[in-house]
């Protein structure tokens, strides 16, 4: 690492627009990659030395840095995966930097802090304001929160958090504003593992040790012991000194993870989500430079954080959407775990039990190793497959279970056994219309429908969050009385599940439910005890969770995901409902479980692929199709998505910057439309896209850098490039 002298140019990046910019290296010098504050006009920035200054402002003229923050500097690896991932995604590389370095009060010392934590038992009167502040101090695991900011989360006065301390149930003390993370023990036994898991985590384990790069597809059937597999891996880089990152897709999966991890190595790893406090998330960041915590969990931003060296990154779901980011910076988790972890010479991980399709070319193409787990872990089978023919079934209007999964219902209960009702729609129904008029009620920002929410006694809007009460009158012509939900969503069918099984306990579980990460996992572990008769569920429960007497799943709507044109319908519909079937039968000893998908398409292709088992089949058929149409992973996509108030003023320009679109064509590259977006107004602007189809080996972030590089935008228009895209919407 370089290190420069007083007086010396240096050039440092801002997190600003501006980007790289000259000064003089402060008192004492500084080392490359350190963090500073800098003066920028009347105005002092934050940024990193990013090597030495290259400009030719006069020397004498320069202005030295103001300030050397405290804190590990950026590794090489840290700014060279930056770099990567900028010219990759075509992202301004200070807006990676300021993901890179998006710590609360990063630019303070790591002076004593006050901290509040629980000190005693709860006080003899209760009320909702300290209850609520018990609640937030339960959910992240009783300590870390300055008074303030505990107050402030739990929605109440300073005065209600003094008063527990007073009371004696909490206790306010000095620490230190940084604490390393407790060590974990690999040498602690994982479980016993069976022959393919053991020859697996082997593997890995070697992988680890040589010390070197290699990205591995770990595809196991659903309850096969993904995990326990990789935790070997873990722990082998625990071994080796280095540090390891556990990429989740959902951020409710990570409070059953961690006690797992706990379990496993005797200590909580760190954590990196939107869940955790201001206080912990500055902790973590300055651990992670100083290699004081050997293990993260956390979401896909994780993987910016300055690891000061990373042995071991896993994508867990890699499959799953949610690790693509569509908001300001666009960029998918997955495949840029697999770049960093090239530039820190580490092993990369994705588990699925449904690979994306990207993931499986590559390891029959042999860019990426693969390891497969063909049995479900102990003697547990896998659930037979049926579809329930919706055409042959007779079901009243405004029903939704069929007479054939509610009998197969009624025989579970009967033996004590649970059964999970899945349809991917949050809320009461998708649509409601007027009966007067028919009007659907829109919302007033987007071109989308408002969804009911009957629970909370709102519609939403599923694209921008507005919200607003459910209107007794219609509010384009005024009458009352005639509004009615249109279609099915968990909502509706937990209104039907009580009124044909009312002797049932029905539990809903649904992201928008559930007001803390602690509520959604008490009513997880209750579910996991015996506690409810029918599970009612979107695509949260999909994901990682084992109900050992759940042994009947019944989709509702097998057909859902395969309307549209999407490129990946087919593929994300066999995954989800490979993965919710999956749920069933996961307990060695117990009957297998069944999994019953309502349908009118039964002769679909996805529907018969889904029934077959033969997933290799399937990824063969899909990657053909996508072979012959130039599709990812054969060829390559990118989106242009522009916006602006004005339909008129973006319109216009769209067409503009399409006509100069020489360089794109100069790549072998088609460039498709301007075209309204499918949702063509989202929070008050106008959107158009454009899409770039190329070869596989073009140069494309070249292509796009010389077609946009000229342009001016007009004023209040947003022009964002998806690399990879994966949503058209």
């Amino acid at each position: 690492m370089s290190f420069y002298d007083e007086g010396q140019r240096i050039g440092v990046l801002t997190t600003e627009p501006v980007g790289l910019l000259d000064y003089l290296a402060p008192e004492g010098g500084v080392a490359e990659g350190q963090i500073v504050i800098c003066p920028l006009g009347p105005r002092r920035v934050m940024g990193a030395v990013w090597g030495q200054g290259e400009g030719s402002f006069d020397l004498a003229k320069l202005r030295p840095v103001a300030q050397v923050v405290e804190a590990a500097p950026l590794s090489a690896e840290l700014r060279d995966f930056l770099n990567r991932a900028a010219e990759y995604t075509l992202t301004p590389l200070p807006v990676l930097l300021r993901m890179a370095m998006r710590a609360p009060d990063l630019g303070k010392p790591p002076a004593e802090r006050r901290i509040i934590h629980r000190a005693g038992p709860e006080p003899a009167r209760m009320t909702e304001a300290r209850h609520a502040v018990l609640r937030v101090l339960d959910d992240h695991g009783g300590a870390g929160f300055a008074p303030t900011e505990l107050a402030q989360m739990a929605g109440v006065g300073a005065s209600v958090v003094k008063g527990l301390v007073a009371a004696g149930t909490l206790a306010e003390v000095s620490a230190p504003r940084d604490l390393p993370y407790p060590r974990l023990d690999p040498e602690l036994p994982g479980k016993a593992l069976a022959p393919d898991q053991a020859a697996a985590a082997e593997a890995l384990r070697d992988a680890v040790a040589s010390g070197g790069y290699g990205t591995t597809l770990l595809r196991g059937v659903t309850g096969s012991g993904k995990t326990e597999v990789y935790l070997e891996a873990v722990a082998a880089c625990l071994r080796a000194g280095r540090q390891a990152l556990v990429l989740l897709p959902e951020i409710a999966l990570s409070a059953e993870f961690l006690d797992r991890v706990e379990a496993r190595f005797g200590a909580r790893p760190g954590e990196w989500h939107s869940g955790i406090s201001r206080t912990e998330r500055r902790r973590l960041w300055h651990m992670a430079a100083q290699g004081e915590v050997s293990l993260v969990v956390g979401a896909r931003s994780a993987l910016f954080l300055p690891f000061r060296d990373l042995g071991l990154i896993v994508v867990d779901e890699e499959h799953d959407s949610s690790y693509k980011q569509e908001d300001t910076v666009y960029y998918s988790a997955r495949d840029m775990a697999v770049l960093r972890g090239a530039g820190a010479q580490a092993q990369v991980v994705l588990a699925s039990a449904t690979p994306s399709l990207e993931s499986w070319v590559n390891a029959a193409s042999g860019k990426y190793h693969r390891l497969d787990l063909r049995a479900r872990y102990g003697e547990a089978e896998l659930p037979e497959m049926a579809t329930v023919d919706l055409r042959a079934e007779a079901m009243p209007g405004g029903q939704w279970i069929s007479p054939t999964l509610a009998h197969a219902v009624e025989a579970r209960r009967a033996r004590g056994e649970q059964s999970l009702l899945f349809l991917n729609r949050r809320g009461y129904a998708p649509v409601t219309v007027c009966r007067a008029c028919g009007e659907q009620i829109g919302c007033q920002q987007c071109d989308a429908r408002m969804v009911e929410h009957r629970f909370q006694n709102r519609l939403v809007c599923h694209q921008c969050g507005e919200s607003r009460p459910i209107p007794d009158a219609c509010p384009a012509c005024g009458v009352e009385g005639r509004l009615a939900p249109v279609g099915p969503g968990v909502e509706r069918l937990a209104e039907e599940v009580a009124a044909r099984f009312p002797e049932a306990k029905a539990t809903v579980l649904s992201s928008d439910l559930f007001g803390s990460a602690r509520a959604l996992k008490e009513t997880i572990a209750e579910i996991a005890g015996g506690d409810t008769d029918i599970i009612i569920g979107t695509q949260l429960v999909a994901k990682g969770h084992n109900f050992p007497r759940l042994t009947l799943v019944g989709v509702i709507d097998a057909d859902l995901g395969l309307q549209g044109a999407d490129l990946r319908a087919a593929e994300r519909s066999f995954q989800l409902m490979r993965q919710v079937a999956g749920r069933a039968g996961r307990v060695a000893g117990q009957r297998p479980g069944l999994a019953l998908l309502q349908t009118h398409q039964p002769d679909h292709p996805v529907i018969r692929a889904i029934l077959s088992g033969d997933d290799e089949g399937f990824w063969d058929a899909e990657a053909a199709m996508r072979r012959e149409a130039g599709m990812p992973p054969f060829g390559r996509l990118a989106g242009i998505i522009l916006s602006h108030p004005d339909l008129g003023i973006v319109s216009a320009f769209a067409r503009h910057l399409a006509g100069q679109a020489a360089p794109i064509r100069a790549a072998g590259a088609e460039l498709w439309g301007p075209a309204p977006a499918p949702i063509a107004r989202i929070r008050g602007r106008h959107r158009v896209r454009m899409l770039i189809r190329a070869p596989r080996q073009a140069a494309l972030q070249m292509a796009i850098s010389d077609w946009l590089q000229p342009v001016k935008l007009p004023v209040n228009m947003r022009l964002s490039v998806d690399i990879d895209p994966q949503s058209f919407l």
